[in-house]
This record gives C-alpha cells, sequence and structure tokens, in this order.
C-alpha cells in the first residue's frame, strides 16, 4: 500500500524539475538513508512542487517525497536532514504499520484495500502513511521519530544541534495556526524543542563532522 500511496501522490502532484533542489533532497536523503542501513527499503526521493504546503513524508518501503514549500525552514542540507532524519525514522519504526492496525482503521472491510481502491481506501492509506491532511501519528511517535531522526543526522555527519534551529523556526512559522500533516498532532512548541535539547548529548556521540 505504501507503493500505491506514493505512485498516486506523484500521480496528483507536480512533480518539481528544478535540478538544485532535487540534487539537494537526493544528496541529503541518501546520506540519511546510508546512516539507516537498510538498503531493503530501496530509498526513493521525489521533490513536490507546491510552495504551500509545508510537508514531507516517507512512506513504508523507503518513498520519500518532500513538499517545496518546507524548503525555506529547512534553509541548507542540514535543516533538510532534520526534515528527511524524522521522516525516514518514521518508516524504520513502522508508523505507518501501527497506524494500519490500529482498530478505528482496522473497522473498514478487507475488500476497502482490493484493487480497485475506493476513494475510501485512498484516504485510509493517507491516514496511516501520513499523506495529505490527515494528522496520522501520536505524541509517542512523534517523539520517537525526532530521536530516531537525531541520531541518524548525526551519523550521517550533519550536526544535530542544527534541529533545535529548524524547529524553532518551525514554531515561529505556524504562529498558533493548526500544524501542517508533517508536525501531526505534536506540535513544535516549547516542549517539543525542550526534548530534543535533552536528546542532543546522544546525538552528538554519534556525530563526526
Amino acid at each position: 500500500m505504501g507503493l500505491v500511496a506514493y505512485a498516486d501522490v506523484k500521480k496528483k502532484n507536480k512533480i518539481s524539475r528544478d535540478p538544485e533542489t532535487i540534487a539537494m533532497v537526493e544528496r541529503v536523503g541518501k546520506r540519511i538513508a546510508a546512516a539507516a542501513d537498510k538498503p531493503e527499503y530501496r530509498w526513493e526521493f521525489t521533490v513536490i512542487d507546491d510552495p504551500k504546503t509545508v510537508n514531507a513524508f516517507c512512506l513504508p518501503g523507503g518513498k520519500i517525497a518532500v513538499y517545496t514549500g518546507i524548503l525555506p525552514l529547512t534553509k541548507d542540507d542540514t535543516g533538510l536532514a532534520v526534515v528527511l532524519g524524522h521522516e525516514v525514522s518514521h518508516a524504520l519504526a513502522h508508523h505507518g504499520a501501527e497506524r494500519m492496525s490500529d482498530q478505528s482503521l482496522m473497522t473498514l472491510p478487507l475488500t476497502v484495500l482490493s484493487e480497485g481502491r475506493s476513494e475510501e481506501a485512498q484516504l485510509l492509506i493517507q491516514q496511516a502513511f501520513g499523506i495529505g491532511v490527515a494528522l496520522p501519528f501520536g505524541r509517542k511517535q512523534e517523539s520517537e521519530a525526532d530521536h530516531i531522526g537525531l541520531i541518524l543526522m548525526a551519523k550521517a555527519g550533519y550536526d544535530p544541534r542544527e534541529a533545535l534551529g529548524f524547529w524553532e523556526r518551525m514554531a515561529s512559522e505556524m504562529g498558533g495556526k493548526a500544524p501542517p500533516a508533517f508536525l501531526s498532532d505534536h506540535p513544535s512548541d516549547a516542549k517539543r524543542i525542550e526534548k530534543i535539547r535533552e536528546e542532543l548529548p546522544e546525538a552528538l556521540t554519534y556525530y563526526k563532522p
């Protein structure tokens, strides 16, 4: 279903053709993927040309998409590593699968997930994997992705201390507005930043400039 959702996203959205942006996402993504050490995931990176959408996601199997709307907040390779480290962590921790096993989602009949894929099935897939406007992940999953993401970016050679700056910019950008899908139901507030600050000493043990 992750592959199905990825194909649907690429079909329904404008894919960026900007070589500089594509090169940056692939460059950072490959370093994060190498740090994840899961070649069986067959990592793939897509940039969606949508400056109004502050979002990114990673589907099971290592299919990653970044919306151009988040790039002004990432600013550079290290900021992007924060985002990709976080999203890759959702895949590594099987958070999409956890959502799929949630009782509220399993109430749909199995035929909903069969060939042909009704609108209800597509919505289920999107909710499970964090695509669109759904807020798919809980606070525990978001915190886990933050933690693993810090370690991944450090292993990939990016300074995890820069994660603080990114989340501060995200918090400022939101300015009290409802968080985008990327933030799930754990908004980029002072508590999130505080927890990341507490986890930095561990992450820095993996950082080799």
